[in-house]
């Protein structure tokens, strides 16, 4: 039989299930005599070369490769060294089998990812008895990984309901708020959307120094809702009062930030979610939203960038939105004119580079002040209302 024809076909019958080992050998000899030993238990594939035998492990992996060290072009130890370099293959224990019989030999198979060696001449109950012990470790080793790919599948599936009755906890925390202050409409879903736009503009500007990930920008995002979290405890006659309050009523008032701060981390210690993005840029926002960047906010009365960046992004959409909406007590400014007030504050309440995003972004925070505007409200495009 001409061996480079033979190669890759099976030496004997067709086994079922059985496993398959992968013969690799130079001599026509060698090969015959190892297919004829291994044939009775195990479907047999032999490649006459390691380019053949590299061929075959790829295109389907075997379960397991007896390779011969000492072979033309590539020998044993390049070949094992290529297979276990690849992750398709690298799993595949290989057995050497060579005439070389000298420690070091070993050695360098063993440092080259081999699983066993052993030494020709060969004896057959020798040979089957290395063969079945490596078959039967990578049997273990495959079910042990089959199970942990399970468990990680279930706890995945188990954390994702977490994550989402934690995200819907606190979603009925948020429209409990808003259901109690009846005048803010889609201000929070406006909001959060001029944050995510901000925060990738921002952090597309080279010259910012922010290095925000996709999931930082997705989680301050999804936290901006929460700014006003604290307002659930103000007393309605405050939180609901028709309009302006009064000076004593507005120390209440600004209690909120701290309460919402205060409400989020119980949330979080209760729900052992304390390393949660989602909790803490919730927190970082509920508490410091107010602050202002030369230091006259509240509560902390933080300057600069002492503030947490996700604070100053919503302190920028919190009062943009303010500006543009209609309230008990005042009309809606036009677009232009809440842009020319922010732009005014640049560097005394607001950071100059959100400022920055805001006139670079106007257009888009527009189109999303326009598909959330309340059925009530009327926006001016370019001049304020009278």
């Amino acid at each position: 039989m001409n061996m480079n024809d033979a190669a890759g076909m099976l030496a004997t019958r067709e086994g079922g299930n059985r496993p398959t080992v992968l013969v690799v050998d130079d001599t026509p000899a060698n090969l015959m005599l190892l297919s004829s030993l291994l044939a009775p238990s195990y479907r047999v594939q032999l490649a006459p070369s390691g380019a053949k035998a590299l061929e075959l492990a790829r295109r389907q992996c075997p379960d397991l490769i007896v390779l011969d060290i000492m072979m033309p072009e590539l020998d044993g130890y390049e070949v094992c060294r290529r297979l276990k370099q690849d992750p398709a293959t690298k799993h595949i224990p290989v057995l050497f089998l060579s005439a070389l019989n000298q420690a070091e030999d070993e050695s360098r198979g063993f440092e080259c990812g081999a699983a066993d060696f052993i030494h020709k001449p060969f004896n057959a109950t020798t040979v089957l008895a290395r063969v079945a012990t490596q078959l039967q470790a990578k049997s273990w080793r495959d079910a042990l990984s089959q199970r942990n790919h399970w468990l990680q599948t279930e706890l995945q599936a188990r954390l994702s309901e977490v994550d989402e009755l934690r995200e819907a906890t606190l979603h009925v925390m948020v429209s409990f708020a808003e259901f109690r202050d009846e005048q803010t409409g889609y201000h929070v879903r406006r909001t959060q959307e001029y944050v995510r736009t901000l925060a990738r503009w921002l952090n597309a500007q080279p010259r910012s120094g922010v290095r925000l990930t996709d999931e930082d920008i997705e989680q301050i995002a999804k936290s901006a809702p929460l700014h006003d979290i604290g307002k659930v405890a103000i007393p309605d006659n405050i939180l609901l009062k028709p309009g302006r309050l009064t000076d004593d009523e507005m120390v209440v008032m600004r209690t909120h930030s701290m309460k919402g701060w205060e409400m989020l981390r119980r949330a979080a210690a209760r729900m052992g979610q304390q390393g949660s993005l989602y909790l803490h840029y919730g927190m970082e926002i509920a508490r410091h939203h107010h602050e202002r960047w030369d230091g006259q906010g509240y509560p902390d009365r933080l300057a600069g960038t002492d503030i947490p960046l996700s604070a100053r992004l919503m302190a920028v959409a919190d009062v943009y939105d303010a500006l543009i909406s209609r309230r008990p007590y005042k009309e809606p400014m036009s677009h232009d004119a809440a842009r020319a007030y922010i732009e005014a504050h640049s560097g005394a309440h607001f950071d100059p580079q959100i400022v920055a995003g805001l006139c670079a972004t106007h257009g888009e925070l527009q189109r999303i002040a326009r598909e959330w505007s309340d059925d009530a409200l009327s926006v001016p495009a370019t001049t304020e209302a009278a």
